[in-house]
């Protein structure tokens, strides 16, 4: 195996974490409201209450694939579609 980087640590790009991961894998990650206001993703009105938990499903690449309010149904989710759930903190 050659190593291009001369033993040197180096960051991974996004592309080498896929490639390593797997195109399968996704993480599970806790977002707020607030977050995800400010993303866009729910409205900035929206009457949600402070303490509600989101999860984020990301792709290896980082891409937010989807958003639901339980931890358990995120994964269920994943697997349902044939993916593999990973959490992340």
């Amino acid at each position: 195996m050659r190593n291009d980087y001369g033993g040197q640590p180096h960051e991974l790009s996004q592309e080498e974490v896929s490639r390593i991961i797997g195109p399968n894998t996704v993480y599970v990650r806790e977002v707020d409201a607030e977050e995800l206001k400010g993303l866009g993703v729910i409205p900035i009105d929206a009457p949600i209450p402070k303490k509600q938990k989101f999860f984020a499903l990301h792709a290896s690449d980082g891409r937010r694939v989807a958003v639901l309010d339980n931890r358990d149904m995120a994964f269920s989710a994943a697997r349902e579609h044939e993916l593999e759930p990973v959490s992340v903190h």
